[in-house]
């Protein structure tokens, strides 16, 4: 820069040098050598002049280029040192900076559209102002049989309930959403979110087909509760029928006074597994007939103090310590404090069942705040469980208690879920279980 700024410098000066001379000449009156000095004076110029009109045409010529996004374009440079020379090497220079950053855009290009294309997740990015639709994956043209689409208003036609519900989603949440298509009805998990630019504000929709998904879960769900159930009622229904076949053998050949006691006793067995199936189906009413939450703001401190009085009498008779641990004791959630109340009591109740055989019983129950959860967090030391077992605690009826009916762990998931909440468990065999409880907030 500073050698270009002194050959202008140099320059100027010495036309400047000439055209004072040349104007000496002339007043002088020595015309010969003036007019061969201005003959000179007008060559050095017209030169100098058309050099400096062709640098300012490369200028244009480069700038235009880069308007254009054209680095294909080289300078041809002659005279390394010179003006022209310098300048072309920096153009030359330029083009291959930004056609390295060009390559770099399209293989990051590439690479994510390729990335995108390989989700099974629907996806559509368009401008939100004008509708027009900037980028779909292969995903979205299978899952809504859309080859192209221009903008967003394409949708209306082919897919209208899809549009609507895209237009009017709520973004940053997830929301899980039934939509109409001429196949039948699909069940989409939807999710969407805006950011902006110099060139406008841009819209980006995720969709996920959950239908596959939801009808699996339920056929497993569904294959689980069919085997507890198959076992259920065959541990009652086959001594009932195999009693029955043999009370009625025995009517048949005759029986005397000495066999009314052995038909009363089976008559009397029948009678007591009956009871045993009615009430197995009353435990399964129980697990449907939970109520809707009436949504309260629960104090966990009072929560805690109600249902260890409740629980003390019990404690103490079995000599089982509970720690209530609770370090905001303004800490407070939004439930149902009887459904609430009724899930706590449940797993406090299997904590003492799992701690009967410990030498030093211990449960403990504590409340915190976790992000934007509230948790509460019931342990024991008891004997833990296996990993199968955790599998399948959840599951109606199931129980490793003799005298156990498996509805107390479902009822307390379904609770839970009632408050969009969830039910955790962590377990290891010989060192105790945690149950967490979480809510939302």
């Amino acid at each position: 820069m500073g050698r270009l700024r002194d050959f202008f410098f140099w320059n100027t000066l010495f036309l400047i040098s000439v055209a004072v001379g040349t104007a000496y000449l002339f007043f002088q009156k020595w015309y010969l050598p003036a007019t061969i000095s201005f003959i000179v004076l007008f060559m050095l110029a017209f030169r100098w002049l058309g050099k400096q009109r062709k640098l300012v045409e490369e200028v244009l010529d480069f700038a235009e280029a880069v308007r254009y996004r054209d680095f294909t374009r080289r300078f041809v440079i002659r005279h390394p040192k010179s003006v022209e020379g310098r300048l072309f090497a920096a153009f030359n220079a330029i083009n291959d900076v930004y056609k390295r950053i060009s390559m770099d855009k399209e293989i990051q290009h590439q690479y994510l559209n390729k990335v995108l294309n390989m989700l099974d997740s629907a996806i559509i990015f368009y401008q939100e102002n004008t509708g027009k639709v900037m980028w779909i994956n292969d995903a979205f043209k299978q899952l809504f049989r859309t080859p192209h689409i221009g903008n967003i208003r394409g949708l209306m036609k082919r897919h209208p309930d899809l549009y609507e519900k895209t237009i009017h989603m709520k973004l940053g949440k997830q929301q899980v959403e039934s939509v109409s298509f001429a196949i039948g009805k699909i069940k989409l998990l939807m999710h969407g979110s805006t950011f902006s630019t110099q060139e406008g504000t841009f819209r980006i929709v995720v969709y996920q087909n959950i239908n596959e998904a939801i009808d699996e879960t339920e056929t497993k769900a569904w294959h689980k509760l069919l085997r507890v159930l198959t076992h259920e009622i065959m541990n009652s229904i086959a001594p009932i029928s195999s009693l029955a076949e043999t009370l009625h053998a025995r009517l048949e050949e005759g029986y005397g006074e000495e066999d009314t006691e052995d038909v009363k006793l089976g008559i009397y067995t029948i009678k007591r597994r009956s009871e045993g199936l009615l009430q197995f189906a009353k435990s399964y009413r129980l697990i449907n007939k939970v109520d809707q939450p009436n949504f309260v703001d629960i104090q966990l401190k009072v929560l805690f103090e109600s249902i260890y009085q409740l629980l003390e009498p019990t404690l103490l008779q079995k000599k089982i310590d509970l720690d209530i641990i609770l370090k905001d004791t303004r800490l407070f959630l939004r439930a149902d404090i009887n459904l609430v109340e009724q899930a706590l009591i449940n797993l406090l109740l299997n904590a003492m069942e799992a701690v009967k055989d410990c030498a030093e019983p211990y449960i403990s129950i504590a409340g915190l705040k976790r992000d934007d959860h509230v948790v509460i967090k019931i342990q024991d030391n008891g004997r833990g469980m296996s990993p199968d077992i955790q599998e399948q605690i959840f599951t109606p009826f199931f129980t490793t208690k003799k005298s156990g009916s498996g509805v107390g762990l479902t009822l307390s998931k379904q609770i839970m879920l009632l408050h969009k909440g969830n039910l955790f468990v962590e377990s290891e065999e010989g060192k105790g279980s945690t149950f967490s409880l979480q809510f939302v907030t």
